[in-house]
């Protein structure tokens, strides 16, 4: 990792500090797109074939196989999925939006009424890491908000498989409809349909680079379908000061490299010191890891930051906004309402980043690549839409018209003025 004193940059160099990894540019999934819009299962087949190096037989997993992957999960497993379902329910339960009725004014109501997503299509990645956490951070919210249609698709094992586990958590969250595809070839079946895939009004969850090009692709065709986030490489800032743990700091970093040679680890520390004793702790824990590789790979172009105060920790969270923020140093709590930018924030040394990816209830699908600053996680108003309701009685027409065709009038627009006039004159 590469260790550098803030205070000793300028500001060209501090951006390059701040900067994200650039493997993510200029990837074209353009052909694999035009691919399965044009042959549709044909096609997935085919990719799956040349990308996957699995031969399927069909693509969408029998009913029988869910229950049955249920069936023969160990009790601690049962009981780990319960709690964390239990807990993302709770806390996207409490998201649930009212509806909004406002008397504006004399004989005029308007009104905002919340209506489900009629289909959403769920990505969640199954190669090298079957993410059931994805699944359910997707799957619950939607069951929550009572969208209509729910498609999971995930890439097949080398055997043309799908995890039990990922299985068995979609029986567990009520999901029955998954489909044994990966990469951006499911993202085009999700935004275009197949003979065997129905298009999704909106699509949901990470993957990999390819993935997350094909989601910007069909987000912006015209009539394409919306997608939940912009989204990278995951990553995470840890902030901490000379009290903090350096075994918790450095067990924290190694979590998020394991995720992908691309993710981003900072810290921000206040002390060369205690940089060094992470560096040994990161070191030390790496060793013992089975994705010591991926994670090595991703330590690379990661970075300790050493600051001189609290107040330059918050200004580089705010310019980095990063998507996972945990704040290891005295009182955690004071720094939180200067904090702007970050996906998901962690505070105090009891709270590592893995419990927010699991089980404490929040959302992990975060916004990463800086675009914390425009963008929140996802929350169950991501799987819903909003409507707005008027309703005028005559007393609020005669009242409000004459402003209407006013306005209609200066923007020389006479249809609308007449849409009000004709109304007025029957009440004169």
């Amino acid at each position: 990792m590469q260790t550098l004193l803030w205070s000793q940059l300028n500001e060209t160099e501090r951006r390059a500090a701040l900067s994200r990894p650039t493997a993510l540019a200029n990837i074209d999934v353009g052909d694999i797109l035009d691919e399965v819009r044009k042959d549709g299962d044909a096609a997935l087949f085919a990719l799956t074939k040349k990308y996957d190096g699995v031969d399927l037989n069909e693509l969408r997993v029998p009913q029988t196989a869910f229950k049955k992957a249920w069936d023969t999960l160990l009790a601690a497993d049962k009981f780990a999925l319960k709690t964390a379902k239990a807990n993302i329910e709770k806390f996207h339960k409490a998201q649930m939006p009212k509806s909004i009725h406002v008397d504006i004014m004399e004989g005029l109501v308007c009104s905002r009424i919340a209506r489900a997503l009629e289909s959403v299509g769920l990505y969640v990645p199954g190669g090298s890491a079957p993410l059931v956490s994805t699944l359910m951070m997707l799957a619950i919210p939607a069951k929550i908000a009572g969208v209509g249609k729910i498609i999971i698709t995930t890439p097949p094992q080398k055997g043309g498989e799908i995890s039990d586990a990922l299985l068995a958590c979609a029986y567990l969250c009520g999901v029955t409809e998954v489909y044994k595809i990966g990469g951006a070839q499911a993202i085009a079946a999700l935004a275009y349909g197949t003979q065997s895939i129905e298009k999704v009004v909106k699509i949901f969850g990470p993957g990999n680079a390819y993935v997350s090009a094909a989601k910007a692709q069909v987000a912006s065709e015209i009539g394409g379908p919306a997608i939940d986030l912009p989204a990278g490489p995951s990553e995470v800032m840890v902030l901490a000061d000379d009290q903090a743990n350096p075994v918790f700091v450095a067990a924290d970093m190694l979590a998020q490299a394991e995720h992908d040679p691309l993710a981003q680890v900072i810290c921000v520390c206040r002390s060369e010191a205690f940089s060094n004793r992470v560096e040994m702790e990161i070191s030390n824990q790496l060793i013992a890891l089975p994705r010591k590789d991926i994670a090595s790979k991703a330590l690379a172009h990661s970075k300790t930051i050493i600051v001189d105060d609290s107040k330059t920790m918050l200004e580089i969270v705010n310019t980095y906004a990063p998507e996972h923020l945990i704040v290891q140093v005295k009182n955690p709590d004071t720094l939180l309402p200067d904090i702007r930018n970050a996906g998901s924030v962690f505070l105090g040394q009891w709270t590592p980043e893995s419990v927010g990816d699991y089980a404490s209830g929040t959302n992990h699908t975060l916004p990463t690549f800086g675009a914390a600053k425009a963008y929140s996680g996802l929350v169950l108003e991501s799987f819903m839409k909003f409507i707005s309701v008027q309703s005028l009685t005559k007393e609020g027409l005669k009242s409000l018209g004459p402003v209407v065709e006013r306005l209609a009038d200066m923007e020389g627009l006479d249809a609308h003025a007449n849409s009000v006039s004709v109304r007025l004159e029957t009440l004169s």
